[in-house]
């Protein structure tokens, strides 16, 4: 007989097919094994709402936070509602809201109102003015330490007045990072809302329902949070977290054509991080 000098071997894995997304930014990482894919993942763009993750990570980092700890609504945050046609927690001027209310307030419907509240609460300084510039440099301070190399905040819920950026991967190393806290974890992963308020006379009101923003919670199964963002220089953005059969996957999109769009990127990018990160 005549060898063939042919040995047989398994057949090769078929490798997965890298994504492809309509958003001009996108990252995504299986924070266990370091395996990542990106576009554009260190481009600078603007991140809209996506913001209000890092006014979250600011609050939640304040030593002995209470959550529980009063806040009055000032009406210089529905005036600024008003100003900036900005989303809303439709928070009622004179009404008593807990620190933990505002953080729902802020993640859920996007209150940019909220934002505000949180940021008067916890700058420093003898101004309304500067406690916010106060607080905003605590979020940069914060993005430094995180290792955000490319990313500047100038606003507390991403209204930006020309210098608010990030990119793909400082918003998902800033997601990785929050998600370690339970409070925000709880938060982000909760479709909607009721709070109940202590109005300016002492009474209780119960606020209208918020509802989380993310649409990946109803579409894709597994999603753990995180946030979405949109704005004229933004357009739709999303950071997103999922975890099946014990696997997280965190990602992040930035400058997607359409909301429809930002979730079908992130899905792509989730399903792409499932099968090969």
């Amino acid at each position: 007989m005549i060898a063939t000098g042919v040995v047989g071997s398994a057949p090769a894995q078929a490798a997965v097919a890298k994504p492809t997304i309509n958003a001009k930014g996108g990252f995504v990482i299986n924070p266990a094994t370091g395996k990542s894919w990106g576009k554009t993942a260190n481009t600078t763009r603007a991140t809209g709402s996506t913001t209000k993750i890092m006014t979250a990570k600011v609050v939640l980092s304040q030593k002995n936070l209470n959550l529980d700890a009063k806040v009055t609504i000032q009406k210089a945050y529905s005036d600024y509602i008003v100003k900036n046609t900005a989303s809303s927690a439709r928070l009622i001027v004179g009404d008593k809201v807990t620190v933990r209310q505002l953080l729902y307030g802020l993640m859920l419907p996007s209150g940019c109102d909220a934002a505000y509240a949180l940021a008067d609460k916890f700058g420093t300084g003898s101004t309304r003015a500067a406690r916010v510039k106060s607080f905003i440099s605590k979020m940069n301070s914060t993005a430094k330490s995180l290792g955000m190399t490319n990313t500047k905040f100038d606003s507390f819920d991403g209204i930006s007045n020309g210098s608010n950026y990030s990119t793909p991967k400082d918003l998902t190393t800033l997601g990785r990072n929050v998600m370690k806290n339970s409070t925000f974890k709880t938060i982000v992963k909760t479709k909607s809302y009721t709070a109940k308020t202590i109005t300016k006379s002492g009474g209780t009101r119960t606020m209208p329902t918020w509802t989380n923003t993310n649409p990946l919670l109803t579409s894709y199964s597994g999603t753990i949070g995180i946030k979405t963002g949109s704005g004229t220089q933004a357009k739709y953005c999303l950071v997103f977290a999922a975890t099946r059969n014990g696997k997280t996957i965190y990602g992040t999109v930035l400058t997607a054509s359409s909301a429809g769009a930002r979730a079908s990127d992130a899905t792509t990018l989730l399903n792409y991080g499932f099968k090969a990160l």
